[in-house]
Order: C-alpha cells, then sequence, then structure tokens
C-alpha cells in the first residue's frame, strides 16, 4: 500500500506546495511507500529529497494547461494503479478543484484545511481549521480511500535522505475530460505569487494613492516577497484584483504578512489569518488590525516604511 501525492508543476518545476504534500505524505506513510504523480515535470527526480520513493510522471501536451478533470482522471488512474488509500493535495486554487472530483471517482473522504500529520489513523483523525481560521475541528475520515488536503505552509518542508526513482506514466485520458477547454492563462511574469510567497507585503488606503506604492514594492523586492492589497484598494483600481486578499480574495498562508495603512476590516483579517506572524504600521492606535497583529507599529508609513527599508537593505548586505 502506498501514500499517493499530487505535486503541482508551473513551467515543469515544482512549486513550494509539491514539496510541502511530498513532506507530509512521508510523515503519513510511516514505512509505506510514498509515490507522487507529477505533470510535464522537467526533473522529478528532485521529489525524493522529500521522502518520495517513486514518481509517475506524465509527459503529455494535452495536460500543459490545467484541466480539472483531466487531472482528476489521472490521479484516479494512478491512485487505483498503485492500491493508495491516502492522497495528500494541496489547498491552492487547482487542488481545490481537482480533490471533490477525485473524492467522487474514488468514492474517497474529503477532508479539506487539514493543519498537521493526523492525530488517529484507527480512526483516522485529522486536524482542520474552520471558521475562517479562527478556530480548529478534529474530523474523522471513515471510508476506504482518504483525501487529505494540507492547508499552506502548515507542515513545512522536510528533507530526507532518499533518492526517487522517475516512471513515465501514460493514463488513458478521455474526449469527455477536455469537455472544458483552457485557451491560455494570464499572470504576472517575474514576480513572487501570494499563494507560493514566504513573505506578504500589503497596502491600504492609507498610502493614499497609486503614486505611493512604490516603497511597497521596493520592501516586497528586499524580501523576495509578494505584494498584495485590501479591497478598497483593488476596487478602486490602485492596484489589480489579483493583489486583493481578504476573505473575498486571496488567501495568505505566508510567514510573514506586512500590512501598511490597512485598518483591518474583519473581511480582510479573516482571507490573513492563517499567515503565522502578523506585522502591522498604521496611524490609528485604534485600528482593528493591531488586536489581530503580533507586532504592531503606530505612526506615519510614509516615514517608517522608506526607514525600514533602508534598515532592510543594509542587513541584507551584511549578511549577502
Amino acid at each position: 500500500m502506498s501514500v499517493l501525492v499530487y505535486t503541482e508543476t508551473e513551467d515543469g518545476k515544482f512549486k513550494k506546495a509539491a514539496f510541502e504534500v511530498a513532506s507530509y505524505a512521508k510523515e503519513v506513510a510511516g514505512g509505506d511507500e510514498v509515490v507522487a504523480v507529477s505533470f510535464n515535470a522537467t526533473d522529478a527526480s528532485e521529489l525524493g529529497k522529500y521522502g518520495v520513493s517513486k514518481v509517475l510522471n506524465i509527459q503529455n501536451d494535452k495536460l500543459g494547461k490545467f484541466n480539472a478533470e483531466a487531472y482528476a482522471d489521472a490521479l484516479t488512474q494512478a491512485a487505483k494503479k498503485e492500491g493508495s488509500k491516502i492522497i495528500v493535495v494541496s489547498q491552492s486554487a487547482n487542488s481545490k478543484y481537482v480533490a471533490p472530483l477525485l473524492a467522487v471517482h474514488l468514492e474517497a473522504g474529503y477532508a479539506s484545511n487539514v493543519m498537521a500529520a493526523p492525530e488517529s489513523t484507527d480512526p483516522f483523525t485529522v486536524k482542520r481549521s474552520a471558521f475562517t481560521n479562527k478556530a480548529f475541528n478534529f474530523t474523522q475520515i471513515t471510508t476506504d480511500v482518504k483525501i487529505v488536503g494540507l492547508s499552506q505552509n502548515a507542515f513545512g518542508l522536510k528533507e530526507n535522505e532518499g533518492e526517487a526513482t522517475v516512471e513515465d506514466f501514460s493514463p488513458e485520458l478521455k474526449d469527455e475530460d477536455f469537455s472544458v477547454n483552457v485557451e491560455s492563462v494570464d499572470k504576472a511574469k517575474d514576480k513572487v505569487t501570494i499563494a507560493d510567497a514566504e513573505v506578504v507585503v500589503s497596502g491600504g488606503r492609507g498610502l493614499k494613492g497609486p503614486e505611493n506604492w512604490g516603497m511597497i514594492e521596493e520592501m516586497a523586492d528586499i524580501l523576495g516577497a509578494a505584494t498584495a492589497c485590501s479591497k478598497p484598494v483593488s476596487d478602486m483600481g490602485w492596484r489589480p484584483h489579483s493583489e486583493h486578499v481578504g476573505q473575498t480574495g486571496k488567501p495568505v498562508a505566508s510567514n510573514l504578512y506586512i500590512a501598511v495603512g490597512i485598518s483591518g476590516a474583519i473581511q480582510h483579517l479573516a482571507g490573513i489569518n492563517a499567515a503565522k506572524t502578523k506585522v502591522v504600521i498604521n496611524n490609528d492606535p485604534e485600528a482593528p488590525f493591531f488586536k489581530a497583529a503580533d507586532y504592531g507599529v503606530v505612526g506615519d508609513a510614509f516615514e517608517i516604511v522608506p526607514k525600514l527599508n533602508e534598515k532592510l537593505k543594509e542587513f541584507k548586505a551584511k549578511n549577502a
């Protein structure tokens, strides 16, 4: 028996989430084998560093663009081929599409937003976040096949000594798998994505206008971070909607979230609550964000951020 993982790629390279689900699967597997399924990966063997012993590498031009039906069909065939009773996926947008389809195909129970290794394997019990990360619950999966959706940055990357054998895998895909045709995918180039970022630097209406975003972008560049914004900022057209984070925007699960000029409306806090460390810079000491933050600076962002950027540059230069 094996634990199967869906390892996501982009332009042939594995995303950080792929290594995290592999690390988690190794923990869950114990002495069992961890088998990964990759789609058009350039170097699938690197998964061996995170506990994967075998990779079923699919090379298929038709699967160059993500297609939930086709990917779910391929993963179903892989799970049946390997006799896998536990399948681990991430909580990326793509995996959220795939997991329910996979659950239907395999008649499997699916637990999303899993935060840690199973509390118990008999019964199979996992800890999950609930109510937009305000609480936790413990869920039992009682079906024969179980699907675990691992929250981003919940488990971390854990390297294991070992090598992965790479096996070509060619699932039999049906025409109906491609009933939805992906014409193109538009994405930002040369930028860290919010989903993959270790650090996110976000700005709000306190920045007073799009012309003041230079200091946010400078901080993000120094820290190797993604840039983000609050909903009012994207609604006013100061920043693209792709940067809107919060309950109605993109969720944030970074290790560090820096909020500049954001008061902290409940919808915004709900979307960034999974960030491990939250820092807020705001000139209003009564801003709701201070109650949710781990660290807070009360003051004028136009004075604080440029000085902070200079200190970060000095620190980076000393440790280069």
